[in-house]
């Protein structure tokens, strides 16, 4: 058997487990400000970047949950490019943290334990994306927000969870506009400490600017075809949690959502606020 080395590949030297390659590719290098939007390749995970050391990157999934992973020379994609992610900025480092709501985080506060005030959306994507854009504010104020699974037993959901002045309930619907289902749903509700608001979408989805994804518009889908089904089929998308997975990516501020969500989510958010 031959002693000499290994010629790459799988198979290699103990000193080149020990020390690595002797000419190691170089990448862009990336100040991992916060916020930063990057792709973790080894687990294909997208997320902003929350803190940076020479050791690790903490980031912050669409989800909300933080995870740290080794800080790899090339291991995280900058706009789709393999990046080395060094050293934040000083301006990023000292200057205010602009959330993705427009809002100035407080760099002294930490999440706060929840209140007992809710707010409750529609489905999973509903507060996937109010997470995305309002998760510092909510995490701040100690709200939580949870999907009910659609909104044709919201009284009943109303009545279980018993609203009072100290304990509010805000509600955010689709479609919330005249003669809708939607629109019959919130007036089977009237109680002074539950607010329900909405957009004026099918689906939450397009109240996400089409340009994101290179669309100058949402596609018409045709009448009886369920909508999620109708946009996947026009885009050229099998499963719908592709889509939505690469669409949610897409979004990082509320300048990326149509108006009508923005001002229900902010009316809901200040009305649980001011609970006791």
């Amino acid at each position: 058997m031959s002693t000499g080395k290994y010629q790459g590949g799988i198979l290699s030297n103990l000193d080149d487990i020990d020390n690595g390659p002797s000419k190691r590719k170089e990448y862009p290098r990336v100040p991992a400000n916060q916020g930063l939007e990057i792709t973790h390749q080894a687990t294909g995970v997208i997320g902003a970047v929350v803190e940076w050391t020479d050791a690790a990157i903490t980031f912050r999934d669409d989800s909300g949950r933080d995870r740290r992973v080794r800080n790899i020379p090339g291991s995280f994609l900058v706009n789709g490019r393999p990046s080395t992610l060094v050293k934040p900025t000083p301006q990023a480092v000292g200057g205010p943290r602009i959330t993705a709501s427009g809002s100035i985080a407080d760099a002294t506060s930490t999440a706060k334990i929840a209140k007992a005030s809710r707010i409750l959306v529609e489905g999973v994507h509903d507060a996937e994306l109010v997470e995305k854009v309002w998760g510092d504010d909510l995490r701040a104020e100690g709200i939580i927000v949870q999907p009910m699974d659609g909104a044709d037993d919201l009284a009943e959901l109303v009545a279980a969870f018993g609203p009072r002045p100290n304990r509010r309930l805000g509600v955010l619907l689709d479609h919330l506009v005249t003669n809708t289902k939607e629109s019959r749903i919130a007036s089977s509700v009237d109680h002074p400490d539950v607010l329900i608001r909405g957009h004026v979408f099918i689906d939450i989805w397009a109240a996400v600017n089409p340009k994101l994804i290179g669309l100058e518009a949402w596609p018409d889908i045709p009448k009886g075809l369920p909508w999620k089904e109708g946009i996947c089929a026009a885009v050229g998308i099998d499963e719908s949690w592709q889509f939505w997975k690469m669409l949610l990516s897409k979004v990082s501020s509320y300048k990326d959502l149509n108006p009508s969500l923005v001002g229900a989510v902010e009316e809901l958010i200040d009305f649980v606020c001011e609970a006791g």
